[in-house]
């Protein structure tokens, strides 16, 4: 529970009391490699928080998988919209490897977010970051090279390179896994 202690911490000023209380609203969980934490079509009703390990956000479109994004250690992953709007989930998130979870459901997010104004803080910086990140890849996929992505990818997370298969990491760069071996001969 450390990191996700040390997570809250570091984005909003909080006593120890109330990051207790607020931590108490999380259970642990592990998902084996393969499996499911969500599925296209469902409900998204979970929050997770990513303890160890790497899970991938992706759907199917044209019989051919599209990642959007890979979560990992440190890191909240939900199907957002689906998560507050309460509408089907377009997107499956799926274990890449064995990963430790700690989960809050839809109805305590909701609870603590009324309840404590340091977590509703959290949430609207979580918020923020989400939107940050869905515009920077939308930049960055139009308005930059694959070489570009690839080395801004390779130096904000090396780690994804040791324990991501390269297919998964070529479709959210937005290029096919043979462009994502040229370039990596190249470094």
């Amino acid at each position: 529970m450390e990191k996700l202690k040390n997570c809250i911490a570091s984005q909003v000023s909080i006593k120890n009391e109330s990051l207790d209380r607020i931590l108490s609203f999380f259970e642990p969980l592990e998902i084996n490699k393969g499996e499911f934490f969500l599925q296209a079509g469902k409900i998204c009703r979970k929050m997770a928080f990513i303890v160890s390990g790497y899970m991938r956000l992706y759907n199917i479109v044209d019989g051919k998988e599209i990642t959007l994004w890979i979560g990992s250690e440190g890191r909240f992953i939900t199907s957002l919209s689906s998560f507050i709007f309460e509408t089907n989930n377009s997107w499956n998130i799926q274990a890449i490897t064995d990963c430790n979870l700690y989960t809050i459901t839809r109805e305590n997010h909701f609870r603590l977010n009324k309840t404590y104004p340091e977590w509703l803080e959290f949430d609207n910086i979580l918020l923020a970051n989400s939107f940050a990140l869905l515009e920077n890849k939308m930049f960055f996929q139009l308005h930059t090279t694959a070489k570009q992505r690839y080395d801004k990818l390779m130096n904000e997370e090396p780690e994804l390179f040791k324990y991501v298969p390269l297919q998964y990491i070529a479709s959210m760069l937005g290029i096919a896994p043979e462009s994502l071996s040229r370039l990596r001969k190249m470094h």
